[in-house]
């Protein structure tokens, strides 16, 4: 199988593995979204395709216990993270980390900018500004309920894009 082909088959798995772990969608789907940079990255370090789901995992509880410690919750992340495995992070892991969150940075970046304007204002003022779904709303004169329809169709194009662009790269 293929990155792509493997991605595919367990980016769902893992991501609602990430979804307990982080607590919140969005930063599920960042951490999901830097894990399958890395382990495209890093595939040839794979021995066996069968274990490519719990090598994902890992890579993304790794990512995401990098988060949680910036946001100063590392204590209760690490119980966790040491609960399902006790493989430590390597030294040099954290320069690679940096280099592959900048790497999805631009890349999330461009997809961004080629969403639509509708779309792309919409996502910027939730997600990126972090704004209440009832400002967004009234700022754009909409309803909340219709300003949560497009933000998820936002959301939904962005991960198209994302998994295109991931899908491409491995091909």
């Amino acid at each position: 199988m293929n990155f792509e082909e493997l991605a595919n088959e367990h980016k769902d798995a893992v991501y609602r593995q990430m979804l307990r772990v982080c607590g919140n969608h969005e930063d599920a789907e960042d951490v999901l979204m830097e894990a399958l940079l890395k382990a495209f990255r890093s595939l040839e370090q794979l021995r066996d395709s069968k274990a490519f789901r719990a090598w994902l995992a890992q890579i993304a509880r790794r990512f995401c216990w990098q988060l949680r410690e910036r946001e100063a919750m590392a204590p209760l992340l690490q119980l966790s993270v040491m609960e399902e495995s006790a493989e430590l992070v390597q030294p040099g892991e954290l320069q690679d980390v940096e280099v592959a969150r900048q790497e999805i940075k631009a890349l999330l970046w461009q997809a961004v900018a080629e969403l639509p304007d509708e779309a792309r204002e919409i996502y910027i003022l939730r997600d990126v500004e972090e704004r209440s779904g009832e400002e967004v709303a009234k700022r754009l004169g909409i309803t909340l309920a219709a300003m949560k329809s497009r933000l998820h169709r936002a959301r939904q194009a962005l991960r198209e894009k994302l998994d295109a662009r991931l899908g491409a790269g491995a091909a």
